[in-house]
């Protein structure tokens, strides 16, 4: 049995260099993610994914993407999803219910089709943050709706059809992403409402949902933590148990992101420490990957269970 560790990890381009295949041994991270740069075509991105997967002598081991539609669309050399946003499916939802569910389930079914063939077995969506009128645009039509009860139920469409596909999903950004107004990639976003409006509103679509996994928001919620965000903070994760009830597999947005002010080192270590199950590096820069690495502790009996619950959807 492989003692995998609790990261997952980016890689640099379209194959596996000698470097990336001696680290790949060496640490043994829980899974790796693809992003458009390790994708050129689709047999190309199979043998890459072939090859991840020969190293661990699995061949259900977690290869992960973000693959959303509209502007967050890791298989843009393969195909276009510009024009189909979540804002697009959410607008369809509102205005012809009928046309919604077999566009919606079309769009997934595809999508599956095509992570399948080139070896992807989870993929990061859907987002369920809300559309906030003055927030950021890092979400703004990745976002189904601004009404919390309308993204809920098109979350609960997208992780049953995703799974009865064999494909894995990752709610994000939980608990909420959407009143940021700046961009978590350069800057920390400070949230500064109260528990109660969270709860009605932006907590709200992340409950009672039957994803294996969720990734944590790199946001401080000031009225609950004023000095960490979710990813580091130890009050924000224990409400993401206890309130909004979320059991299974926290992942914790990219660790090599600005709105983590510490060390790669400090930041992986602090994700930890807060109740992050597994952490996230996206960069694919080896050294960085290391510390990453070293600091990620062999993954313990509860992800070994979640992760038995992961290989059930994908059979």
């Amino acid at each position: 049995m492989i003692n995998y560790r609790a990261f997952i990890v980016g890689v640099k381009t379209t194959r596996l260099t000698l470097k990336e295949k001696k680290f790949l041994k060496k640490y043994k991270p829980w899974g790796v993610i693809l992003f458009t740069r390790n994708i050129k075509n689709i047999k190309q991105t199979r043998e890459l994914t072939s090859s991840i997967r020969k190293i661990f002598r699995n061949n259900k081991y977690p290869i992960l993407i973000d693959q959303e539609g509209g502007r967050v669309n890791r298989l843009k050399n393969l195909i276009s999803f510009d024009n189909l946003t979540s804002e697009f499916f959410g607008k369809k939802f509102i205005t012809n219910s009928k046309e919604f569910s077999p566009f919606y389930k079309l769009f997934i079914d595809k999508t599956s089709q095509l992570l399948k063939l080139i070896g992807v077995n989870i993929n990061t969506s859907p987002v369920l943050d809300l559309r906030v009128k003055g927030s950021s645009n890092i979400i703004g039509d990745r976002s189904f709706s601004y009404n919390p009860k309308i993204v809920s139920k098109i979350g609960d469409f997208c992780i049953n059809n995703y799974h009865q596909n064999g494909i894995a999903t990752v709610i994000k950004h939980i608990p909420g992403h959407g009143l940021a107004k700046v961009d978590s990639h350069h800057f920390t976003p400070v949230v500064n409402k109260k528990l109660d409006y969270l709860r009605k509103k932006d907590f709200f679509p992340f409950k009672k949902k039957n994803s294996i996994f969720a990734m944590t928001a790199h946001i401080i919620f000031k009225k609950i933590d004023a000095q960490n965000t979710v990813t580091h903070s130890k009050k924000m994760i224990s409400l993401i148990r206890k309130k909004i009830g979320f059991k299974n597999i926290l992942i914790s947005d990219d660790l090599s992101m600005k709105s983590l002010k510490n060390s790669i080192s400090q930041n992986t270590i602090r994700a930890f420490s807060a109740g992050c199950n597994l952490v996230l590096y996206c960069n694919a820069n080896l050294k960085e990957m290391e510390i990453v690495g070293k600091n990620s502790p062999i993954i313990n009996k509860f992800i070994i269970k979640k992760t038995s619950q992961f290989y059930k959807i994908i059979s």
